[in-house]
């Protein structure tokens, strides 16, 4: 998804999105329907993965959830970061990439408006929540050794990592 159009969809359900700079190693905050991205983020890519993140909050999360020795915190920012997983990479998105002709992570991750890192942990999160790969329709999407795509009825590959 596009970050203008990620933008224009938390507008219409009343949620701000404003950039600035943010002081040490915060990329971004949520906080009263306000969602504050670090104007220093380079890459649409890259603001996407943020945003996608913060959104989780707003969805997912309660209460002040700042600082990580606390596990119950350490739990709503995974909760959120898997929200954001299956909502700007749903595997249905990994299909239609594949069947528009999309090969290798570089460009499945520009495809999708990522980062080749957000790829990497949706791809991780996929494997961690359905195991080595995940039956959809007449698709086989296969999370290990490394991401690929089945077609089944004619056991096609849409996509083969090892050619």
């Amino acid at each position: 998804m596009e970050y203008e159009k990620l933008l224009s969809e938390l507008e219409k359900q009343g949620i701000d999105v404003i950039e600035m700079n943010l002081k040490g190693k915060a990329r971004g905050y949520y906080c009263d329907d306000t969602i504050v991205i670090d104007s220093k983020i380079e890459t649409n890519a890259e603001k996407n993965g943020t945003l996608i993140e913060e959104v989780g909050h707003v969805k997912t999360s309660s209460g002040n959830i700042l600082g990580d020795k606390d596990i119950k915190n350490v739990k709503q920012e995974k909760i959120a970061r898997r929200w954001g997983y299956e909502y700007i990479i749903g595997l249905t998105d990994l299909i239609n990439a594949f069947n528009a002709g999309v090969h290798g992570r570089y460009e499945l991750a520009e495809y999708l408006n990522v980062t080749e890192q957000f790829l990497q942990e949706t791809i991780d999160y996929y494997k961690e929540k359905y195991g080595t790969y995940y039956e959809l329709d007449k698709y086989y999407i296969c999370f290990s050794p490394c991401l690929s795509i089945i077609e089944k009825n004619n056991l096609k590959w849409l996509y083969n990592p090892y050619e």
